[in-house]
């Protein structure tokens, strides 16, 4: 969790939130099918629902508890190119987290799990 204390009081903002709009931004870029979640069962990659995206976010609060990295399991189109849709992620989950949020994003990990025909 990270807290923002200003002169008015403290704002407390949890994992959920960043992971929620961090999986919304991801989603929304060109390319991206989706985030992917992995099966306890068998191993197996699958897209999830945009109710459950979540799951394919990862986000880790920094040692200086005022910065937060994110790490994203997505599914892209096939035929993308996949250093162009890993760099406008990288770039609109950063600018989306931190307008929403306040806080600085210091680092997003994409990792391509999956690459979805059609």
């Amino acid at each position: 969790m990270v807290k923002i204390v200003n002169n008015r009081g403290i704002v407390s903002i949890s994992a959920d939130v960043f992971t929620n709009i961090a999986g919304d931004a991801a989603t929304r870029c060109f390319g991206v099918k989706g985030m992917v979640g992995r099966t306890k069962d068998n191993g197996i990659y699958q897209l999830l629902r945009r109710e459950s995206m979540s799951k394919g976010v990862a986000v880790t609060f920094d040692d200086d508890d005022s910065t937060v990295s994110v790490a994203l399991h997505i599914a892209v189109d096939q035929g993308v190119n996949l250093a162009a849709v890993g760099k406008s992620i990288m770039n609109e989950v950063s600018y989306k987290v931190g307008q929403a949020t306040g806080v600085t994003v210091k680092r997003v990990d994409v990792y391509v799990d999956s690459m979805l025909i059609g």
